[in-house]
């Protein structure tokens, strides 16, 4: 069995391309959160290498483990939200409250009850969530249009091309395609990029009430809700279901020994984890884990060179971004369109849950796929005669 499974160069392709989309398209948010979190260089630097190394760890173990591909990130969205409020405390009671974060993942993780409901949501609606969030990411090939014309012409011509006769290797091309647009576009005036092995800085933990209820307990909600429930979500819609407790209950975990040394949240993630799942990767999915292999050893990687990383991407044009995740993404929106509404009875529920969830919608702190996911459920609920059984 195993004799088979031989790395390709199309898990290669796939675990970078989900490694470079994760970091290029958050790491400038992750880098202003912890600055307002009043981190030092060294900190910031640190903050950059302990998350690397966490879901680079926990991604490569869980993939390889479950021989699925079982894919980790920072929490964007927690990221989003450390940059409003993390100006009120000082950097001790910050990691306190990160801390605080950890162990309500570890209490929910290890809940039977929420597990059970979240394994319970309709696949139509998981994949119509996935769509939804996905949109957005893909209309930003034709956005981009707009101020890059022959930029954006060129991807979608490799697309077209590289789906006919190279499909295997697509993602690989493009990369290059856009390593070469970056340098293209920020030319002379980029920063000369150095090497420096990055160094891990521990911070004394404080714990103040008002940040653990003003930090903590949201960046707990908006992760759990807003991460961990489409990742599991994205997980089933293609198939995969490894022991969920076992994985929240091992980021958990991470997240408790990594929050001293800046590991603000790690959470599943969405949009990298189907880019290893798409079904250019291989077309045995079973074999897809490699890619998640890639990813873990991508991420670790991106942690020990924290220094040069933060230069980069920070360098970066964002047209360049927008069209690698854009075009990275295209045959999983089309894969979720098509489960999303292949059933009839879960149809008016997942079309709600789509357009909620590609809306932008947010209320209460909770994102727009959550609630997009609620109104397909409550859809559902207002239909009791199109209520079907769940396949196991």
């Amino acid at each position: 069995m195993n004799h088979n499974h031989s790395l390709q160069l199309s898990h290669v392709a796939a675990g970078s391309s989900s490694v470079i989309v994760g970091y290029s398209s958050s790491v400038v948010i992750v880098i202003e959160a912890a600055r307002q979190a009043g981190t030092s260089e060294s900190q910031l630097i640190s903050w950059l290498l302990v998350l690397g190394l966490a879901m680079g760890l926990s991604t490569l173990f869980f993939s390889w483990r479950f021989k699925m591909p079982v894919i980790t990130a920072w929490s964007t969205p927690g990221a989003v939200f450390l940059i409003s409020t993390a100006g009120d405390f000082s950097l001790a009671e910050i990691t306190g409250a990160f801390l605080f974060a950890g162990l309500l993942s570890l209490l929910a993780a290890r809940s039977r009850l929420l597990m059970r409901g979240i394994e319970r949501i309709p696949p139509a609606l998981s994949a119509a969530m996935l769509a939804g969030i996905l949109l957005p990411y893909c209309l930003g090939v034709f956005t981009s249009a707009q101020d890059y014309p022959l930029l954006s012409m060129l991807f979608i011509l490799i697309y077209l091309l590289g789906s006919r006769w190279f499909p295997r290797y697509l993602m690989l091309v493009l990369l290059v395609v856009a390593a070469l647009a970056a340098l293209m576009l920020t030319g002379t005036s980029s920063k000369p990029i150095r090497f420096a092995l990055p160094i891990l800085e521990w911070v004394m933990p404080a714990f103040n009430g008002a940040a653990l209820i003003s930090i903590g307990l949201p960046l707990f909600l908006i992760t759990t809700l807003s991460q961990n429930l489409p990742g599991i979500s994205i997980q089933h819609s293609h198939g995969y279901k490894p022991d969920n407790r076992f994985v929240l209950t091992g980021i958990a975990m991470v997240q408790l020994f990594s929050a001293p040394f800046g590991g603000f949240m790690i959470n599943l993630a969405a949009i990298t984890a189907a880019i290893c799942m798409a079904d250019n990767v291989d077309e045995n999915p079973a074999k897809r884990y490699l890619a998640g292999v890639v990813a873990g050893v991508g991420y670790c990687l991106a942690g020990l060179f924290a220094v040069t990383i933060t230069l980069i991407f920070t360098q970066m044009p964002q047209v360049v971004t927008s069209l690698l995740a854009g075009i990275a993404l295209l045959s999983t929106l089309q894969s979720s369109l098509l489960r999303s509404l292949q059933d009839a009875p879960f149809r008016q529920g997942a079309i709600l849950t789509l357009l909620c969830s590609a809306s932008g919608l947010s209320l209460a702190g909770i994102s727009a796929p959550v609630w997009g996911l609620l109104a397909g459920v409550v859809t559902l609920w207002l239909h009791p005669q199109w209520k079907q059984p769940v396949k196991p």
